[in-house]
């Protein structure tokens, strides 16, 4: 049988972690309850024509609650599971196409010197490893992701089915790898996943990069990225990207690049209007995104974050080629009453330069806004109050 380099990475780390000897230490494990509330009002300058104010959940970070747990298994070696549920607070209906534990759902195996290797519902290693660079990744939430988080570094979707592989940190450096099942009979390459990453930190230094591959994201039910789940819905769904941060003292810079490629795109799942010209078929549809961004810890409480992100876009259509292009700022100032609690203030505004394709791709499209705007511009502010336990 025939391997790739990541399933043969794979099938050395099962092996590596299998062939550890257990202890006869007596098994010690836990069980953590936790989870974060994320509540505020939005004001939306135009959503298909209309301004817009509403309460809205998890804008910084989605509301969740879940269960964490491990178990000692001798020597080195751990089981360990994560059970974790996307809440709206706003009503109290579930996240994640209606999942009881849509954000993760899996169980694995640990050693503190080799890694953990897991199943189930997962991030993919875009995620993991180049989201933390960005803003809407890591301080700001989806107000700040690039145009229809085409890159997934707001995790817009998970990968069901996965086995994934994350390294332990040595000397700052750390690794990942990820392969999501198609689970359809005789159609192994239908609705499938893979996904590497690698990330290194030392002295205020950060880097990370990672690459992603989705095939037929929404086609199906049983997939990777399943009907409920997808954003884009296209033959396959393709990103690599790199970043860095760096701190100076209160000041974190950074710096990402992610490009996309969608091949054969029909459909964007979160918009009600079309990607693609009537009465044209469209190859391709591919984004660059450009990110600069700072925050500036202030004082240990307080908390003042920027970003900008210019994105280039091309759609390849039967009928020729539209190149849009986005520009999107973004500001949060955030304020922690206690250790667990903050309140905060942020907003975001785009601006888009028309590729006349008679899309919704001509239209502004900010982070949590509901839809596009009726024009090339949309701003969203927020307030907001959140609680961690």
């Amino acid at each position: 049988m025939k391997t790739t380099p990541l399933l043969a990475s794979m099938l050395a780390a099962i092996a590596a972690i299998a062939g550890t000897p257990a202890s006869a230490q007596s098994s010690q494990s836990s069980v953590t309850l936790f989870g974060l509330i994320d509540e505020g009002i939005d004001y939306t300058s135009n959503v298909r024509g209309h301004a817009v104010t509403e309460m809205m959940s998890g804008a910084a970070q989605g509301s969740r609650w879940g269960l964490r747990g491990t178990e000692a298994l001798g020597g080195k070696l751990s089981a360990v599971f994560q059970l974790e549920s996307g809440v709206d607070a706003s009503s109290g209906r579930l996240m994640e196409g209606n999942r009881m534990f849509g954000r993760q759902a899996w169980v694995g195996i640990a050693h503190d010197d080799i890694g953990t290797l897991t199943f189930g519902r997962q991030y993919d290693s875009l995620v993991e490893y180049l989201a933390p660079l960005t803003a809407n990744g890591n301080w700001g939430g989806f107000l700040f992701e690039h145009p229809y988080d085409n890159d997934n570094t707001d995790n817009s979707f998970r990968l069901d089915n996965a086995v994934q592989f994350n390294s332990a940190n040595i000397g700052g450096l750390r690794v990942g790898a990820t392969y999501a099942f198609s689970n359809l009979p005789g159609q192994i390459s239908t609705n499938n996943a893979q996904s590497i990453g690698v990330s290194y930190a030392i002295n205020g230094f950060s880097f990370g990069a990672a690459w992603l591959n989705v095939t037929n994201p929404g086609a199906n039910t049983l997939g990777a990225v399943t009907t409920d789940d997808a954003g884009f819905v296209a033959s396959r769904h393709r990103v690599y990207g790199a970043g860095v941060n760096y701190q100076l003292d209160a000041v974190t810079l950074g710096f990402v690049y992610t490009h996309t490629n969608l091949s054969d795109p029909t459909a964007y799942s979160y918009i009600s209007g079309a990607i693609v010209p009537a009465g044209q078929h469209a190859s391709s549809l591919t984004f660059d995104n450009f990110e600069v961004n700072a925050n500036w810890s202030i004082t240990t409480a307080l908390m003042l974050g920027a970003m900008y992100d210019y994105t280039q876009a091309k759609l390849d259509t039967s009928a020729g080629a539209y190149k849009p292009k986005y520009h999107t700022f973004g500001l949060m100032l955030d304020y922690n009453l206690t250790r667990r609690t903050d309140i905060y203030a942020m907003a975001s505004y785009q601006r888009a330069i028309s590729a006349n394709s008679g899309t919704a791709l001509d239209l502004a499209y900010a982070g949590g806004a509901d839809d596009s705007s009726s024009t090339q511009r949309q701003f969203v502010g927020r307030v907001g109050l959140r609680h961690k336990f």
